[in-house]
């Protein structure tokens, strides 16, 4: 059986220039020529009888991938292997934000607006009632009745008469003949005036 390796995630940031041999803060140049000297040296095909190369091999190229990506090695660099996870989680422009909101402090000033409310279902649930049931709760114009069912059929009636009586009559029918121009067709130029 093989062991799968269970990482925790970290905050540190160190762990990806470890795999490398390399100090944090190292330059780009430094990154690039150990990365190909470590990638020469455990890759699979050069070391055919040995199963842990394979694994090598990506751990370094994974270190690689990261650390030559300006925005992640940032990242990486800032918060660890912890900001990676919640950059691919919720993107990388939100990781700060991320971190800001879950610090001692933020999570300190939402429990004491919690505590000065009385709690936030209390709060919720007044203004809540207040907006719906309240005094802030919206009016209805004078006059106006919302209650009142129409049945479907009293309503199709209702629409009938009054197209009746402006003397519109829907056409029901299609053209009889396919190649019959219509005058949005014709051949000739339009000239549109206006009665003003």
């Amino acid at each position: 059986m093989t062991e799968q390796r269970t990482r925790s995630l970290s905050t540190s940031g160190e762990a990806l220039y470890q795999i490398l041999g390399l100090e944090k803060g190292a330059t780009h140049d430094d990154i690039k020529k150990s990365y190909r000297k470590l990638a020469l040296k455990h890759h699979p095909d050069k070391n055919p009888d040995n199963p842990q190369a394979a694994e090598t091999f990506k751990e370094i190229n994974n270190a690689h991938a990261t650390l030559s990506d300006t925005s992640k090695r940032n990242i990486y660099d800032k918060y660890g292997s912890l900001g990676l996870y919640v950059a691919e989680q919720f993107g990388e422009e939100n990781v700060n934000a991320y971190f800001m909101l879950s610090s001692w402090w933020a999570k300190g000033l939402f429990a004491l607006c919690g505590i000065l409310t009385g709690c936030y279902f209390c709060c919720c649930l007044c203004c809540c009632c207040n907006c719906c049931f309240g005094k802030c709760k919206p009016k209805s114009g004078e006059g106006e009745d919302y209650d009142i069912y129409v049945s479907p059929e009293d309503l199709e009636e209702q629409i009938r008469t009054d197209m009746e009586s402006d003397g519109y009559t829907p056409i029901a029918m299609q053209p009889r003949n396919a190649n019959e121009k219509t005058q949005l067709i014709g051949e000739s130029h339009r000239t549109y005036q206006s009665d003003l």
